[in-house]
């Protein structure tokens, strides 16, 4: 998976910090600042994240109903209208994953003007970002302490079991470690007098602190905050050498943090934008399949009209073969059956006795030429060239003397030739 292009929008969003994390939110590349052009020149091959400032998003929750399926994103801007100075319209509403069944979900507001213009300034550096997430939503939750961010001008403070961060001026530092102390629990003393009740205690849960702050800022404030070490149980600081954006890239992997880019400003998925990479190849092959169909189906065309003429063919061919049969179905098989019985017939008088008697009586006259012959219903008519008419004379005389029954129909001379006609059919 590429690695991550983490930025960190400031007060002025030209100026920015960024880093590149890997996969797993190890730092890949060192903390920079500079202009947002400089860091979209890191931008190749990897993924966009954009952190915003805290303080322009807010981060709440909103109670729906666990079955509203997708009438959430609708719903929302509405259950906290009352919540909010400005008209909905105005906002943008992104909406978080809700925890099993609860019946709130958390929610990211912020002004879609804001939004825009972030937007507008960073597709103008050629980055094109595929989250958006208020910074303190990826301050790291740890659970039953208390965790304290020291961020360039603010401070962001989450509670311990609180399911949002909360963000506020760096001056206002003291009621932020305030707000943090943990609630106090009721307990009991045993009093001097056996007689008297039990007095009142109390116990802070043994709730701790986990403050994390650039080196800078420790030696700032780190003494207001050793100062409340005896309200918790535990106090650790952890110093970040690249400020908070290293913190919340360890929190980038598997985030619940909410995407700002929702609804009509959701990022292109991969999806989609691999296929507008591939469209014009996509649009070629569709080309190719339509000419291809086209070319089938013309093929076909063809084939059946092929077929058609050899249908045709074959019925003329049928009828001019068997003239006692007047349905041409199954013609093919029907011939053969015909032919395959007249080969095999042992009929003294049929069409291959005849054709034997023929061959018989032109053997002493060689000097013939049979140029056609015509079978049907048992008589056989002959086309024969000779050089007289005694010529085809003694062929009818050597079939009549083999016991058939030949007759000279018809003769003329042509060109010192004589060509006549045999008809041939069995005795009686």
């Amino acid at each position: 998976m590429a690695d991550w292009l983490l930025i960190r929008l400031g007060n002025d969003p030209q100026l920015v910090d960024y880093l590149t994390a890997d996969a797993a939110g190890r730092i890949v590349a060192p903390l920079r600042a500079g202009p947002l052009a400089l860091a979209a020149t890191q931008a190749a091959g990897h993924r966009i994240c954009v952190l915003a400032p805290a303080s322009d998003v807010l981060l709440t929750d909103a109670e729906v109903p666990a079955r509203s399926g997708q009438r959430v994103q609708q719903i929302v801007p509405y259950a906290l209208e009352e919540q909010l100075a400005e008209d909905i319209d105005s906002l943008q509403f992104a909406v978080g994953r809700r925890v099993g069944d609860a019946a709130r979900i958390p929610v990211a507001v912020v002004s879609r003007t804001l939004l825009e213009s972030w937007l507008a300034q960073l597709h103008a550096a050629g980055l094109d970002p595929e989250c958006i997430y208020a910074d303190s939503s990826l301050v790291p939750e740890n659970p039953g302490q208390a965790v304290l961010v020291l961020s360039g001008e603010n401070v962001i403070l989450r509670a311990a079991g609180a399911p949002q961060p909360v963000t506020l001026p760096l001056g206002a530092l003291e009621e932020a470690l305030q707000l943090l102390r943990p609630v106090a629990q009721p307990a009991t003393v045993a009093a001097e007098d056996p007689t008297q009740p039990a007095l009142p205690a109390t116990d802070f849960g043994g709730n701790g602190l986990v403050v994390y702050a650039g080196e800078s800022e420790w030696r700032q404030y780190g003494a207001r905050i050793e100062a409340e070490r005896e309200h918790f149980e535990g106090l650790s600081v952890q110093l970040l050498p690249e400020g908070p954006l290293g913190l919340f890239a360890q929190s980038l992997p598997g985030t619940s943090a909410i995407n700002l880019l929702q609804g009509s400003y959701a990022a292109a998925s991969p999806l989609s934008v691999s296929f507008k990479a591939w469209r014009v190849a996509a649009a070629m092959l569709a080309g190719l399949l339509v000419l291809h169909g086209i070319g089938s189906a013309a093929q076909l065309l063809m084939l059946k009209r092929t077929e058609s003429r050899l249908d045709q063919s074959i019925s003329e061919t049928f009828e001019q073969a068997m003239p006692s049969e007047h349905n041409s179905s199954n013609a093919r098989h029907r011939m053969e059956a015909r032919l395959t019985a007249l080969q095999g017939s042992t009929d003294s008088s049929g069409l291959l006795a005849m054709l034997s008697a023929v061959a018989q009586a032109r053997a002493g006259s060689s000097d013939t030429t049979l140029q056609g012959l015509s079978y049907r219903d048992g008589l056989l008519e002959l086309q024969v060239k000779a050089p007289g008419a005694d010529a085809l004379d003694r062929i009818s005389q050597q079939l009549r003397t083999a016991g058939w029954r030949a007759d000279l129909t018809s003769g003329t001379s042509s060109g010192g030739a004589y060509q006549g006609q045999i008809q041939m059919k069995p005795g009686t």
